[in-house]
């Protein structure tokens, strides 16, 4: 095969143009039409002979090269170094952080994608810049790019992303980006998306619970003053929704103000805060479900063995809900399954 005649690029709008390169290299070497160490032309005359920019082609041979297909030598020509071609597919996996929750969407991700696929995690701790940097380093580099966008900020705001944010992430190819837990990236086309509406899940959620519920006096919300993220907002205006409907007293207090009350519900969202809400409640000699209540923000296995009642999202059903698509060739924004669990503390 003549690398300068002869290569057909497939022109799929979806996507991009060293994908179609990447693509077409590799199907012709899996065909045995191009063979191991053969010469492949270089940046500049590849881009001439077949109207496209230099850096095009240089993304192109940069991908072939993490793919260990081809390789260059010392006097930098470029060459086919293995014939070897594996299907398995690359996910690059960015998690904001490494907690109880996360690692459920996680590991049911994986075990769902079974063994066809390469996936490499990255932790971002909730830091844009960092996941920024991330991003546009790898973009490129993998067929799929799951994403768990939640950045912190030292103020509120609505939105998690910022304009920077969504311009790096609106270069990944559309049928290739998946996003999961948080709806509000806006991005035309058709990708992949498992996420929380937190604002109406959380007051339909207290609506499962309402009997319950409203047996008490008051709600204090506690939302952490530290580190803030959008979603927090949200699941105040939720439980502000739910309280204006039936009456019921409301408040939004970090866990600095810990002088709690008889009748109160204790809506707490943050697991050290919780940790902190339960010490005072026996300091103080309260009755746990009885005299006071208390009500947290997504289920673990303690809270289940403390008897401590939660409103969560499945967040088995939301990676296995995204591996599924995925391996499917799905797309489309699916809400995942979000609900009101009763215990013995409210």
């Amino acid at each position: 095969m003549n690398m300068l005649k002869d290569l057909r690029f497939d022109t799929d709008p979806n996507k991009f143009k060293y994908q179609q390169i990447v693509d077409c290299f590799i199907d012709n070497i899996s065909k045995g039409n191009i063979k191991k160490n053969q010469t492949l032309p270089s940046i500049n005359v590849f881009s001439k002979e077949y109207k496209v920019s230099r850096d095009t082609v240089e993304k192109a041979y940069k991908v072939l090269k993490r793919k260990n297909i081809i390789a260059a030598n010392k006097g930098k020509t470029t060459y086919v170094n293995s014939t070897e071609i594996s299907l398995k597919k690359n996910v690059l996996y960015l998690m904001n952080k490494m907690n109880d929750y996360k690692s459920k969407v996680y590991n049911s991700f994986v075990d769902e994608l079974g063994d066809e696929f390469n996936i490499d995690i990255e932790i971002y701790h909730c830091d844009e810049s960092h996941f920024l940097k991330l991003l546009e380093k790898n973009i490129g580099h993998y067929d799929y790019y799951v994403i768990m966008p939640h950045f912190k900020s030292n103020y509120a705001k609505e939105y998690s992303f910022s304009n920077e944010a969504l311009e790096i992430i609106k270069k990944i190819p559309r049928n290739q980006l998946v996003v999961l837990d948080n709806n509000d990236l806006s991005v035309d086309g058709d990708i992949i998306e498992i996420y929380q509406d937190f604002e109406n899940d959380v007051y339909n959620a207290l609506l499962q619970g309402k009997d319950k519920i409203i047996n008490h006096e008051k709600m204090i919300v506690r939302i952490p003053e530290s580190e803030q993220f959008s979603y927090q907002h949200k699941i105040s205006r939720g439980c502000k929704k739910f309280c204006l409907e039936h009456n019921m007293d409301y408040e939004v207090l970090s866990i600095d103000h810990l002088n709690l009350q008889k009748g109160e519900l204790q809506f707490v969202i943050d697991d050290d805060d919780l940790v902190n809400v339960i010490d005072v409640i026996n300091d103080n000699k309260l009755k746990l479900g009885k005299e006071i209540g208390v009500l947290s923000y997504n289920e673990t296995p303690l809270k289940r063995l403390l008897g401590i009642a939660v409103i969560s999202t499945d967040f088995k059903k939301m990676g296995k809900t995204a591996a599924n698509m995925l391996t499917n060739g799905e797309n489309g924004k699916i809400k995942n399954p979000f609900r009101f669990i009763d215990r013995k503390s409210i």
